[in-house]
């Protein structure tokens, strides 16, 4: 690890998650456990080591506004409701195709700055309940905003707030046990189902990620699943077979297929072809998936809920909106069958 040489303007705040060994500290927040001397940051560039504790620079935001619930994305979740959307500075994953760089690589690719501000939790609690949305985290890695999560679920104090993330799964067992009891629902990263090929993404391994998966449906979180599909690297139908099979062993959740646009480093790879998301779409399906999505690729056709027994169009949604058909109990009207997910409640 190096001395941090990030901006002064971070206010750097006490962490949890890590453990005093000598005269070095360990972060048990996500696997790359790292060991840290005094002002040593790790390789998330938001923790650091300080005296014979941690710091973390995530109690701040760089992001906070409003939107939609499926631009998550969550179709399962509340259709058509709001989430106050918050996101420090910070990864743990250093993929190359990273849409959101700028934010999630601080500290280490050029432009990556450090332009958050601290967050006045009881503040930004009140704003979620005055708009009745839930709280989320994304853009960057959530996981790593750990002690704020921790802080705002305190201060929600039985409020109905939904706590929700975006995240690419990255953490020890000790933290998802530790922070799956505060969410109400997370879309989980699944990049690639070869650990090898997950590591020369992301740097990360995969087994993190699906143990992870395996801890938040444990804990009652409702769990969907994100896949970019990037040609040339996870796009045979072989590798296509083995995610869907990976995602079908965890249930029948929903899977987003995600296309893929040149960028940063993978900016030499080729946008995935709306046929490829198409193809890709029928082998989950295959794999006894029934909620398979394409969020734009394939129009309004690729969003859509059907009921998966009698193929009655349910939920229809714009790209990042929708106006709520399905609610709680979610079942077909034509033919019965129960839509798994976590609606609201119909109003009279």
């Amino acid at each position: 690890m190096a001395k941090s040489a990030v901006s002064t303007l971070i206010q750097w705040q006490p962490a949890a998650f890590f453990e005093t060994r000598d005269a070095t500290i360990s972060c048990t927040l996500c696997p790359h456990a790292c060991t840290l001397a005094d002002g040593e940051t790790g390789l998330c560039k938001v923790r650091r080591g300080r005296g014979n504790c941690m710091e973390t620079a995530t109690m701040a935001a760089a992001v906070c506004h409003s939107d939609p619930v499926e631009r998550k994305p969550l179709y399962h979740f509340r259709p058509g409701s709001k989430v106050l959307t918050l996101a420090a500075p910070g990864c743990n994953l250093t993929c190359g195709y990273c849409q959101n760089r700028r934010l999630s690589q601080f500290g280490r690719a050029a432009g990556a700055r450090w332009e958050a501000e601290p967050v006045d939790v009881n503040a930004l609690v009140d704003r979620a309940a005055d708009e009745s949305a839930a709280l989320g985290f994304s853009y960057s890695e959530p996981g790593l905003s750990a002690e704020l999560l921790l802080a705002v679920a305190g201060a929600i104090r039985g409020r109905d707030i939904p706590l929700i993330w975006k995240s690419n799964g990255f953490l020890t067992p000790r933290a998802a046990h530790t922070l799956a009891p505060l969410l109400s629902a997370a879309n989980i990263d699944l990049k690639s189902a070869v650990d090898e090929d997950m590591r020369r993404l992301s740097g990360g391994g995969l087994e993190p990620v699906l143990e992870t998966i395996r801890i938040f449906l444990e804990h009652d979180v409702w769990v969907e699943i994100s896949t970019p599909l990037i040609p040339g690297f996870n796009t045979e139908t072989s590798q296509i077979r083995a995610l869907a099979g990976i995602v079908a062993s965890f249930g029948n959740l929903p899977w987003h297929l995600l296309r893929f646009v040149p960028e940063f480093r993978f900016a030499k790879y080729s946008p995935t072809p709306p046929a490829l998301l198409q193809k890709a779409r029928s082998l989950g399906r295959e794999a006894g998936l029934d909620y398979v999505y394409v969020e734009r690729a394939l129009g309004a056709e690729g969003r859509g809920t059907r009921c998966p027994g009698c193929d009655t169009i349910l939920q229809k949604r714009e790209i990042w909106s929708a106006t709520p058909t399905l609610h709680d109990p979610a079942d077909c009207p034509v033919c019965g069958e129960r839509i798994p997910g976590r609606w609201l409640k119909e109003t009279s």
